[in-house]
């Protein structure tokens, strides 16, 4: 019997010298069923660890006609297309969760997230970026960097334009993954491994890095870094910002819990806890000294933004007379406009 964390069986690109480039795995597996893992892992001649193999035509026959007789019905249908692809194949396998170490075991625990199999902070990412490969991403798919410049020559002796979108370790998650009830008005600011909760609404201005993201309704219009979650009901204004672990947040983990708001151009290195407000403008990190309220605006007393963290029903807010920023208890719940949030 085998018991795997994961299963990956994908279609991807490699370089000149074979070395994987990005893999797009159609339908990810988590902690699959004992008889679809048994199937997979006869067929490939799994031998244990986390592995990664490379595929060839009679497996993935011998793979779709194992997958059709256990419940991955869709998997098995998936993979009998495989036999026409042109590009290489790979079964990538997980016993455990442990730090991606190969470009296949890096995509895969990227599409977990995507496919909202695994929450933010859900599975073990350390050292990605050491495994993933800086690409140019092109109109005629990735392409290593070393070998752009022999592509692009070739291209224009052909009569075509090779056109590079982007240079970046991490493709846009929409040439992978388009998770149901979303809308994103600009794809290329949602990177793959972003979590997409169902019902939310990314707009132009918005950005959702990877390991990162929503867990429900949310508007956004403002950046959610590396490792913050946003939860249900929550609204990120324009050009807003929320401090990741990739962008001074160091260890600490960042979040905005449900119902709350960042306003326009605001921003947060703090967790923030349900229904917060947080004024246009104002940027609270962990050592903005506040001035604590009482329901009659009477000072309390001095404190560090740090000693508020993650705690719920508070308002932030910069005083227009004196520049002190204040903090109070937050009296008015936000509710996100649901025809806005609409999205059939």
């Amino acid at each position: 019997m085998t018991s795997l964390y994961s299963i990956g069986l994908g279609i991807g690109t490699q370089n000149s010298k074979g070395e994987w480039l990005e893999v797009f795995y159609p339908k990810p597996l988590l902690q699959p069923e004992t008889a679809v893992a048994d199937a997979i892992a006869a067929v490939v001649n799994y031998s244990g660890g986390n592995q990664v193999i490379s595929l060839t035509s009679k497996q993935v026959e011998a793979l779709a006609t194992a997958l059709a007789a256990t419940t991955a019905t869709e998997l098995a249908s998936i993979v009998a297309s495989f036999k026409n692809s042109t590009q290489p194949l790979v079964a990538t396998l997980l016993a455990e969760d442990t730090a991606p170490a190969s470009v296949p075991e890096g995509y895969l625990k990227l599409h977990l997230l995507s496919h909202r199999l695994v929450k933010p902070h859900g599975t073990n990412l350390t050292g990605l970026f050491g495994a993933l490969k800086n690409i140019a991403w092109t109109n005629e798919g990735a392409i290593d960097i070393d070998e752009l410049p022999k592509r692009q020559l070739e291209a224009r002796l052909a009569g075509r334009m090779l056109s590079v979108d982007c240079v970046d370790k991490f493709p846009k998650m929409t040439n992978y993954v388009v998770p149901t009830g979303v809308r994103i008005a600009h794809t290329a600011r949602v990177r793959l491994g972003a979590h997409i909760g169902e019902g939310t609404t990314i707009m132009h201005e918005g950005f959702v890095n990877f390991n990162a993201g929503t867990l429900g309704v949310s508007m956004i219009e403002g950046r959610i870094s590396a490792g913050v979650t946003v939860g249900e009901g929550s609204d990120l204004g324009g050009g807003c910002s929320t401090m990741g672990t990739l962008s001074g947040g160091g260890n600490i983990v960042i979040s905005v819990g449900k119902e709350s708001l960042i306003g326009a151009n605001a921003g947060i290195g703090i967790p923030l806890g349900d229904r917060c407000i947080v004024e246009s403008g104002l940027y609270i990190t962990a050592g903005t000294k506040l001035a604590l309220l009482d329901d009659q605006n009477q000072l309390v007393r001095h404190v560090k933004a740090r000693e508020l963290a993650g705690k719920s029903d508070l308002l932030f807010r910069r005083n227009s007379l004196t520049g002190t920023v204040e903090c109070k208890a937050n009296r008015s719940a936000v509710a996100l406009n649901e025809e806005l949030h609409a999205h059939n």
